[in-house]
């Protein structure tokens, strides 16, 4: 397949370019305050500001929301756009993952099924960095099942009280607001009688406890809320349809999770066998080429979402297979990482090669085998939507709620 971009897009990627040179600081720099955070030379609330600030400078030049629409300060560009500029801000010292829920899950939910008041309440803070969002879905009950959610809203006048329990929320502790699904209907079955909720995360009664992770990180958390009480006016679409606004936020981080690159690619795995002079070994070599195919493969599937954006299509089951190929894409690229470091791949930190980012992709690769829709839900979709084979049986479909919490 020949890719070659238009007139149009060329203009684009150039735009893109100079503003990325003239403002973005160099990857590996003394700028690049991600390359630092993850080395441990940058403190998490360091990291948290200068996060903001590089995306309060892309609203203010106009590159926040590439897709979003100009009326609420996007750019109004295309999908082929976005993934444009996303590819070309990866060359630099930033990352925009802090905004990754507000940005590609919230937003788009909120454009999609907000009133007008909760489009200018929200959105405009969303683009500029000035809130961070989370999502409040996967509980110790309903992760890869997500219809099996059981935190239940209780309406009370005009407030909504909740109690329940999340878990493997990422970057609750860093979050002002979230995108939460709670049941408020027992009585009908498990994938109706959901209502779709925008939280406050300082409300009281919202208890946030991060999860130490084997990585050093804890970047997940769980979230219990106990009464917590939601204005009736922060509900997203209508009270028992939270499943339909649920897909929508799906379908986005599942596209968003296929695109994954945790800052380190096949040109960072065959420097660092230069650097340790394994590029003559032909365990290293198959694995390096192995490395080479799986990054082609990605970059393919990457360009046949743009194809389709640039359409005006969806991106359908290419999403679920990106995000499926990406887990693994990620572990074997770490695999090999540590073959080549051999006995230094069991340092870690800034004893490591590469102050430890191999050794810290290598304990974080297996989460995303389960975050954003577990291997095992994306190959039941693909198998039932895309092969064609026979659905999962599902013995509780039309079951009320009530009667499956028995």
């Amino acid at each position: 397949m020949l890719v070659q971009d238009s007139e149009a897009e060329a203009r684009f990627h150039a735009q893109a370019h100079d503003f990325l040179s003239a403002f973005a600081p160099a990857k590996d720099g003394p700028g690049d305050y991600w390359a630092a955070y993850q080395a441990g030379r940058l403190s998490h609330s360091a990291y948290i500001a200068a996060a903001k600030a590089w995306q309060r400078l892309l609203a203010e030049h106009g590159w926040a929301g590439i897709t979003w629409p100009k009326e609420y300060g996007g750019r109004g560009g295309t999908g082929l756009d976005a993934a444009i500029f996303a590819e070309q801000e990866r060359a630099f010292g930033v990352s925009s993952g802090l905004f990754a829920v507000g940005m590609g899950m919230a937003g788009p939910a909120i454009m999609a099924h907000g009133t007008e008041e909760q489009k200018s309440q929200f959105l405009p803070a969303i683009l500029s960095g000035e809130t961070v969002w989370c999502q409040l879905f996967s509980e110790p009950g309903a992760g890869s099942d997500l219809a099996g959610v059981s935190t239940r809203a209780v309406r009370s006048g005009d407030e909504w009280i909740v109690n329940g329990q999340k878990v493997w929320t990422s970057g609750a502790h860093d979050s002002d607001l979230g995108i939460l699904l709670a049941r408020t209907d027992l009585d009908v079955p498990k994938h109706h009688g959901m209502t779709f909720f925008l939280c406050d995360m300082d409300d009281p009664g919202i208890d946030i406890r991060p999860i130490p992770q084997m990585n050093g990180d804890a970047e997940f958390n769980e979230v219990f809320f106990t009464d917590v009480r939601v204005p009736h006016m922060r509900i997203l679409g209508q009270v028992g349809q939270g499943w339909a606004v649920a897909m929508t936020t799906l379908a986005s981080e599942r596209l968003m999770m296929g695109g994954l690159r945790a800052g380190l690619a096949f040109d960072d795995l065959l420097r660092l066998a230069q650097r340790h002079s394994r590029t003559k070994d032909p365990a290293i070599r198959q694995a390096l080429a192995m490395a080479y195919i799986d990054a082609e493969i990605i970059r393919y599937l990457g360009l046949r979402v743009r194809v389709a954006t640039s359409r005006g299509q969806e991106a359908g089951a290419a999403a679920n297979v990106m995000k499926l190929f990406t887990a693994w894409q990620l572990k074997r690229l770490a695999d090999t990482a540590l073959s080549i470091q051999g006995a230094a791949g069991m340092l870690a930190g800034p004893d490591a090669p590469s102050d430890g980012a191999w050794q810290h992709l290598f304990l974080t690769s297996p989460s995303i085998r389960i975050a954003g829709g577990s291997d095992e839900v994306q190959r039941n979709i693909l198998g039932e939507r895309v092969l064609g084979l026979p659905p999962e049986p599902r013995v509780d479909k039309n079951v009320p709620f009530r009667e499956l919490s028995q």
